[in-house]
């Protein structure tokens, strides 16, 4: 009996349905080391990002402008439409830095986590199709980036030496936050 409990402990389970098909599995118990450690590199990687955008200066128009006319970009008009419009680039001048250093910020102490991750994966599928390339098929780092997003929140990487877990707790009423505003769960974890 002790193995089977032993066994147990060491893995977590998953399981997951969407539109009738469910797909299971387990995870070992040191993944919650690397789901952390996931959420600490992709955070310091756009903090690093960002920060350096800030001190260093950012222009987005001729990115949004030369980039995507130049590569067969699917979305190449979008792009177009986007260097032409000038409060779009204001915006996106003001967006990118300073999102980049709050998504890298939220998920290194791992706070409001999902939401972070969730619009640092928007960033990334924009970037995916700005930087178009299919000389080595439809699979790059901008790509693998959104995916490392993707996974920070629905690992619920916050929940992990994060902010996120107190936040949770936090009580109103008697009541645990989460559990008083359940829609919040979008948002942390």
């Amino acid at each position: 009996m002790s193995t089977t409990t032993d066994a147990q402990t060491r893995y977590n389970e998953l399981r997951s349905t969407i539109g009738g098909f469910t797909v299971e599995g387990r995870a070992h118990s040191l993944s919650a080391w690397f789901v952390l450690a996931l959420r600490l590199v992709i955070g310091f990687a756009f903090l690093y990002s960002g920060v350096e955008k800030i001190l260093g200066g950012f222009a987005a128009q001729g990115y949004l402008g030369n980039v995507a006319a130049a590569n067969g970009n699917p979305l190449e008009g979008m792009f177009l439409w986007m260097s032409q419009t000038p409060w779009f680039i204001e915006f996106v001048n003001v967006a990118v830095p300073w999102g980049e250093t709050a998504i890298g910020l939220g998920l290194i102490v791992g706070f409001m986590t999902r939401l972070a991750a969730f619009f640092g994966a928007l960033m990334m599928l924009m970037f995916y199709f700005g930087n178009w390339d299919m000389a080595h098929g439809p699979i790059n780092s901008d790509f693998m980036y959104m995916l490392v997003f993707l996974s920070v929140a629905a690992f619920g990487a916050g929940r992990i030496l994060g902010l996120d877990t107190y936040v949770e707790q936090y009580e109103i009423d008697g009541q645990a936050l989460v559990e008083k505003y359940p829609q919040l769960g979008y948002l942390l974890g």
